[in-house]
């Protein structure tokens, strides 16, 4: 068989030929593929792109912040709620005004203590808030329900005896110390991420040695140098700024938990006077000054002798948590925090228990166990406040 040539055309069967279009007929063309238009302009869509990049931008504490915010402020309204349900409109007014006035000397000795702990306002007002709001509102439902339990198994006596002495302490301060856990946890996360410094950028780059691992430079002139605390001594010892953050943070908490207590307590005093006033009116006796005698008794016992009483119970949860969290000693890391919440607890219970001793009992309860304590705090502000102070006159001295 011979191949054709190479400048031959090869012919197609007619079998394979696409049909002909038919005479007087015309091909209709494709549709053209048109441009998209833009929903939005393009200065319009821009924008939009630059509020989606910075509502991704937004980080995880501005939310937390903003829904702890919205929390605090439903406990508050709930929290007033409960007090007015309890003590009236005139009694929660008359209990807030009166519970407003020994609120400025614990804010001043805080305030005093927290030029060593330099604690931020923001964790100051979540404090606050969190004594005043979430605490209380915890305190008075989970009391209530743990009172009827021990009245309905325990008798009425025996019952709101071990409420008092054993089950509000351990509500109480448990309450407190979320706020504390919720501040101070971090501080671990922190710790175990310090890391020391290498040599600076200039060293390096002139083919200098790097400094020394415990010396460090604090001024001018080749001559001037302090040593630094090792790490590992750093870890081990907490600083006093440290405790006092601790001791600041617990007091504050405290503070907006006794305003609230107090507001209550007062408030209930008030309307029970104001009911047996008018009640004595009705029989016919003449109103008197000594018809307010609750109202000024739980005044003077509460804002007047204790405005100290809880910031110096949760001071002490706030002291073993710093401790927890700074030290570098196992064992005191171990035992820290549970030793400050059991004495918490513990002095919390036994300050409940001294109300119903009697005046003698009380005031003697008072002298020996609460006067000391309080005077041990004093003292451990101003330790904290004298080394904040010595600590630069040390650094210039070793120069």
């Amino acid at each position: 068989m011979s191949s054709p040539s190479s400048g031959a055309v090869p012919t197609v069967p007619a079998a394979d030929r696409p049909p002909a279009p038919p005479v007087g007929t015309r091909s209709v063309p494709r549709p053209r593929a048109h441009r998209a238009v833009r929903l939005l302009p393009r200065h319009t869509s821009r924008q939009a792109r630059g509020l989606l990049r910075r509502a991704r931008s937004l980080r995880l504490p501005a939310l937390s912040s903003a829904l702890a915010a919205f929390a605090l402020a439903g406990c508050g309204v709930l929290i007033l709620r409960l007090v007015q349900a309890q003590t009236g409109t005139t009694g929660l007014l008359v209990g807030l005004g009166l519970a407003l006035l020994p609120l400025p000397f614990v804010l001043g000795g805080l305030a005093w203590l927290n030029q060593t702990a330099r604690v931020p306002v923001r964790h100051t007002v979540f404090c606050l808030a969190w004594g005043a709001c979430a605490a209380t509102t915890v305190a008075i439902m989970a009391n209530g329900w743990a009172s009827d339990f021990l009245i309905a198994h325990q008798g009425s006596a025996r019952g709101e005896t071990l409420g008092a002495e054993f089950a509000t302490p351990l509500i109480e301060e448990t309450a407190k110390a979320a706020a504390l856990l919720i501040l101070l946890l971090p501080v671990r996360r922190r710790l175990r991420c310090r890391t020391r410094r290498g040599p600076g950028l200039l060293r390096r780059a002139a083919g200098r040695p790097p400094r020394g691992p415990g010396r460090t430079r604090v001024g001018p002139g080749p001559s001037r140098y302090v040593r630094a605390v090792p790490h590992e001594r750093r870890r081990a010892r907490s600083s006093p700024r440290t405790l006092a953050a601790g001791t600041v943070l617990g007091g504050l908490t405290a503070c907006g938990f006794a305003f609230t207590e107090n507001a209550l307590y007062l408030g209930r005093a008030f309307t029970a006077d104001q009911q047996a006033r008018l009640d004595s009116i009705g029989l016919g006796e003449a109103p008197s000054l000594r018809d307010f005698d609750g109202t000024v008794h739980t005044f003077v016992l509460r804002g007047l002798l204790s405005p100290f009483a809880h910031p110096l119970f949760t001071a002490l949860t706030g002291l073993g948590l710093a401790l927890t969290l700074t030290t570098g000693r196992r064992w005191l890391a171990r035992v820290a925090a549970p030793a400050g919440l059991l004495l918490s607890m513990a002095l919390h219970g036994v300050w409940n228990a001294a109300a119903g001793l009697g005046t003698d009992g009380f005031l003697l309860v008072y002298g020996l166990l609460m006067v000391p304590a309080f005077a041990l705090l004093v003292c451990f502000a101003a330790w904290a406040q004298t080394r904040r102070s010595r600590q630069p006159v040390r650094a210039v001295a070793r120069c």
